[in-house]
């Protein structure tokens, strides 16, 4: 098959691209001149192809066809100000859109794009697919509008859809989130100050995620939202722990240095039943072996 990635330069693109490259043509679409492209591998079946997020109508001349889209290209995803820049968001909407289309022009049989938790705001239950959705930002105020106007446009294509709401991500290629922080901090010996890290969080390997995506990609249900998560559940705290003792269980972490924000979700997990019956879903990574590779990828490209 063919394949197209947008955000392909991102953790969980390069974790399908890593997924499939071995079986199947993979388009992984690019900014340009962008320093993240050398992480994208050298493979006979993966193609780079530039494009920013504003201009994927410029792709109709470069790609021919294709089977599978997943669009996982989105800006201002980091930050309080960037999540809340709300003109941005907006045009991401419009840009989920301009993917669709894209992948009509394409002739693809399946979109798969990537929401998130943020849709669900704060809620501190274990979510699922009939959870009420109420975004407190810009960000999951878009995502969730993405996810819904692009499933109409994807209908009016004959395309199947399926949106996903991802919980909490870690794996090799990302550096912004707490646990690509974290790692960063103790192999270059630099204090880590976070707050007493009481809450109760779920993490997905990108792999497992990566796998999730491609599974509803095959077997989803057209129309359907799908939940993305681990099915472990466990303290902050003993989360950080695991990545210190990974690395260097000498290194000592400041906890308690820091406040919760205001709006501190204190419970953040999910049940991914529904996808493990549409899809045969398994969760293939525990967090330590997760870990492992994960920080095995950062000593190699710091």
């Amino acid at each position: 098959m063919k394949i197209v990635i947008t955000g392909s330069t991102g953790m969980i693109g390069l974790a399908i691209i890593n997924l499939l490259k071995e079986e199947h043509e993979i388009i992984a679409i690019v900014r340009p001149d962008s320093k993240n492209n050398e992480k994208i591998p050298e493979h006979s079946n993966i193609t780079k192809i530039e494009c920013n997020i504003d201009n994927y109508d410029s792709l109709n001349d470069k790609i021919v066809s294709a089977d599978l889209f997943f669009h996982l290209a989105w800006a201002k995803t980091y930050g309080i100000k960037g999540r809340n820049d709300l003109y941005s968001q907006l045009n991401n909407v419009k840009y989920t859109l301009d993917a669709v289309k894209l992948a009509c022009n394409l002739n693809c049989k399946s979109f798969v794009s990537t929401g998130s938790q943020a849709e669900y705001g704060i809620q501190n239950i274990k979510l699922d697919e009939n959870t009420p959705v109420n975004p407190q930002t810009g960000y999951g105020i878009a995502k969730y509008t993405a996810g819904k106007l692009s499933r109409i446009l994807a209908k009016e294509y004959g395309i199947k859809h399926c949106w996903t709401r991802i919980v909490s991500t870690y794996g090799p290629g990302e550096t912004h989130t707490l646990i690509g922080s974290l790692i960063k901090a103790i192999v270059e010996n630099k204090a880590f100050d976070t707050t007493n890290a009481d809450q109760i969080w779920n993490y997905i390997y990108s792999k497992d995620c990566a796998n999730a995506l491609y599974k509803i990609a095959l077997d989803g249900k057209d129309g359907e939202t799908y939940l993305i998560a681990g099915e472990e559940e466990k303290q902050l705290k003993e989360y950080i722990e695991i990545v210190r003792n990974t690395i260097n269980p000498d290194y000592k972490i400041r906890f308690g240095k820091r406040e919760y924000n205001p709006d501190q979700v204190m419970y953040l997990s999910a049940d991914i039943s529904k996808l493990k019956e549409d899809t045969n879903f398994k969760i293939e990574y525990s967090f330590e072996e997760g870990i492992k590779e994960t920080v095995d990828w950062f000593l190699n490209h710091s």
